[in-house]
């Protein structure tokens, strides 16, 4: 299809302007018609790729914005407003531009007898895998309203957790950003001036004077290539979790690490039960609602093991024996799996999974800066020990030897 650049106004006159696709001026000028613009030009484009350059620098649509997008959509929807009326009004409310697009090329293609979930596979920047599958079931059994509810509420709960994060998380950031502020100023501008009165004397100092004069003539004299180096490493860092191999041994390390490793683990399980149990409870099919949360607990490590689990069922295991296999599981979560395969009610147990493990993050996460507080404290008492006996040491012993004389 051909690419067409409009202009136009809605019924309440507002100007509107963009890129469409389209066979010829007549299918777009019905397409824009349908989306509640009249359009007043249009004329062939020949940018077919990019319509607006600020879509470059907005790589993925915010999750605030899909929870936002998600919650209108639920009551218009029950409202019994048409689907292509309400993507048209939420693509010119919308404030990302990357899902005003995305929107706005979905009415298009609902105009053009394309399903709601066909339509968003064209945008993966935007819909995800299990949005897209949770948006097919509403429409196969007619609850899409039910549908836009689920991803709703699973999306604020996501947001929820990640802020509680960066909440946790922003008071050690900013103590490291000090402590690494400090000890550039310290090396570039203190311990020079303190060099420079040792030099004159002329007598033996101390390791750690050496070593705080080594590391301030290393500051002072080859930044540039530490500062060169810091940035190699974080490009070489950057492409290699982005390969499928480095991204698969860093999520392996995160669940490792000293005091948040534990946490992220919870979080994962927590996001693992939680997906699941929104899976089931729309009516996905087992072997497709594994394959999905596989890629929603955004974890190569553990989504690597959860599909391990669906080959392992396809080939006629229970869960229960995948879910002890993959060892991926504590306890009581395989006693629930155990319970829920019993019962027949998988999909609540793992609720009640869920909500056990974002208690657990919740408490972890209050309790995170008094963990952290003893190692930095450590690390701050090492400095100034280290910059007390480097600097102040030699200086007594200078002062013992005016004394002297």
């Amino acid at each position: 299809m051909a690419h067409f650049r409009y202009k136009g106004r809605t019924s309440q006159g507002l100007e509107q302007q963009g890129v469409i696709e389209g066979i010829n001026e007549l299918a777009v000028t019905e397409q824009l018609i349908r989306r509640g613009i009249m359009p007043t030009q249009i004329q062939p484009s020949h940018a077919a790729g990019t319509t607006d350059w600020s879509l470059l620098f907005e790589r993925q649509v915010r999750l605030e914005d899909l929870v936002m997008f998600s919650r209108q959509m639920y009551a218009l929807t029950r409202a019994g407003i048409p689907i292509l009326r309400a993507m048209a009004g939420l693509a010119e409310s919308t404030p990302s531009q990357l899902l005003k697009t995305a929107l706005a090329q979905i009415g298009d293609d609902l105009g053009n007898g394309k399903p709601l979930s066909s339509a968003m596979q064209a945008h993966p920047k935007v819909f995800n895998t299990l949005f897209i599958a949770i948006i097919h079931v509403g429409e196969n059994t007619g609850q899409l309203e039910d549908a836009f509810k689920q991803l709703a509420e699973y999306l604020e709960l996501e947001l929820e957790t990640r802020k509680r994060i960066k909440t946790a998380m922003r008071y050690p950031i900013f103590v490291v950003m000090a402590l690494v502020m400090a000890m550039v100023v310290l090396n570039i501008f203190v311990i020079p001036t303190f060099a420079s009165l040792f030099a004159k004397f002329g007598a033996e100092l101390p390791w750690t004077t050496r070593f705080l004069l080594a590391t301030s003539h290393l500051f002072v004299n080859y930044w540039h290539w530490m500062l060169g180096g810091t940035l190699g490493v974080i490009v070489l860092w950057r492409r290699w979790v982005s390969t499928p191999e480095g991204r698969y041994t860093w999520h392996s390390w995160q669940l490792r690490l000293m005091i948040v490793g534990p946490i992220i683990t919870r979080t994962l399980l927590g996001r693992f039960a939680r997906s699941f149990a929104m899976m089931l409870r729309a009516g996905v099919p087992l072997n497709t609602a594994i394959t999905l949360v596989a890629d929603a607990v955004d974890n190569a490590w553990m989504g690597k093991r959860i599909h391990d689990m669906r080959s392992a069922i396809e080939s006629g295991d229970s869960l229960l024996r995948t879910a002890m296999h993959s060892q991926l599981f504590p306890p009581l979560v395989l006693q629930m799996i155990a319970v829920g395969e019993e019962t027949g009610q998988i999909e609540h147990l793992m609720q009640e999974v869920a909500e056990y493990y974002e208690r657990e993050v919740d408490y972890d996460l209050k309790s995170l800066t008094a963990r952290i507080e003893p190692v930095l404290i450590c690390i701050v008492a090492g400095m100034v020990l280290i910059l007390a006996l480097g600097i102040f040491t030699p200086m007594w012993d200078l002062m013992s030897v005016v004394k002297g004389k």
